[in-house]
């Protein structure tokens, strides 16, 4: 890898770690092993370089969550794929960590693409409800946004109360709830 992408992994693995505000800039090079001024040839400084850890973190996350909802058949195992998942729960979600730092909320770059990707998450989750319900295995009340919006929401959570209990199976029952529901909600 380049410098410059060294630079890139060392920052996402901090921000996931530390978050934004208490990863500084020689942490970054120690943890790069990049020398005094490297991070400053490639980027603007911290920000542009936690922008540009935040873009990569960003389309691996669209990966994964593309081939998530694409496993199975049906809406309830599209996104029984995507909650299911092997994660590293204890350490939170990657932009999950970035929406509880203020200086990232603070930051109108940093919040403009941490809002994009759970709003993208969203927008995924509403189309495979919405095809549930189009396709009749899904009630046809049931609202596609609203629902995704909890999806999401129970996932981020789950993350939260895994980390106070310092406990996986709150996750487990967290997302085993949703789904219930998701369930239940069969035409």
């Amino acid at each position: 890898m380049s410098t410059r992408d060294d630079l890139i992994e060392a920052t996402r693995e901090l921000l996931w770690e530390r978050g934004y505000a208490s990863t500084s800039p020689r942490a970054i090079l120690e943890a790069a092993g990049a020398g005094q001024g490297s991070m400053y040839h490639h980027f603007r400084g911290k920000e542009a370089l936690a922008q540009a850890a935040i873009e990569r973190n960003a389309a691996e996350m669209r990966s994964q969550v593309a081939a998530d909802l694409s496993s199975g058949t049906g809406a309830v195992e599209h996104i029984r794929a995507y909650l299911s998942r092997e994660r590293e729960v204890l350490k939170g979600c990657r932009f999950g960590r970035l929406a509880q730092d203020s200086d990232v909320i603070d930051s109108p770059a940093l919040q403009r693409s941490v809002n994009e990707m759970f709003a993208w998450i969203r927008a995924q989750l509403a189309a495979v409800i919405s095809a549930g319900v189009d396709a009749g295995e899904l009630r046809h009340d049931l609202d596609a946004t609203a629902t995704a919006a909890a999806i999401a929401a129970t996932l981020q959570g789950a993350y939260v109360l895994t980390r106070a209990a310092q406990d996986v199976a709150v996750f487990d029952e967290a997302i085993e709830g949703v789904l219930a529901l998701l369930t239940a909600a069969r035409a």
